[in-house]
């Protein structure tokens, strides 16, 4: 079996768990940590378009089982063009407000839930993977260069903006968002 995914996924995983430390804090705040992934759940659900993989992984890797580790495996080697309906087999969700907001996502934006999904599964099962041999400076030379929004692109951001309630999720300043 291939153990090399494509880079991006890798770069994800590695970002999920550093998003889910940050959320978490020292000493860890289950509590914030659980009202954080409930609001993001809710977001989903009622489809609100945060066009977001980590978001959205973050959201449900605690709440997905992973039914065909091989298969995510294997449609971890492609970041962009897999196969939506396929990945989605091949998990369930073991909460209600997760299966919801994995199925809104599903039906919308196939694409995110599938990679959302692979990330997911990168990040829980991180023995069964090598990632590409990429040095961090390639990976952000290539991040930096696909961070380069036309005019177009900024203007659909503008309007695929999460709700208040998320932003303030993550305003870890409690200054009244001055």
């Amino acid at each position: 079996m291939n153990k090399n995914i494509h880079h991006e996924f890798a770069y994800q995983s590695r970002e999920l768990g550093i998003q889910i430390e940050d959320t978490l804090g020292d000493p860890p705040d289950r509590k914030s940590y659980a009202r954080v992934i409930a609001a993001l759940l809710g977001e989903y659900a009622k489809g609100t378009e945060i066009d977001d993989v980590n978001l959205l992984s973050f959201a449900l890797a605690d709440y997905l089982r992973f039914d065909d580790p091989a298969g995510l495996l294997a449609q971890s080697q492609q970041y962009e063009g897999g196969n939506a309906a396929q990945v989605v087999a091949m998990v369930a969700c073991t909460d209600t407000d997760a299966a919801k907001a994995l199925a809104t996502v599903s039906v919308r934006n196939p694409d995110l839930a599938r990679k959302a999904i692979i990330t997911a599964f990168l990040f829980k099962n991180t023995k069964r993977w090598a990632a590409e041999d990429k040095s961090s400076e390639d990976l952000q030379e290539e991040e930096d260069g696909d961070n380069k929004p036309d005019a177009d692109e900024a203007e659909d951001d503008e309007r695929n903006m999460p709700g208040q309630d998320v932003i303030d999720l993550f305003d870890t300043r409690e200054d009244g968002n001055v």
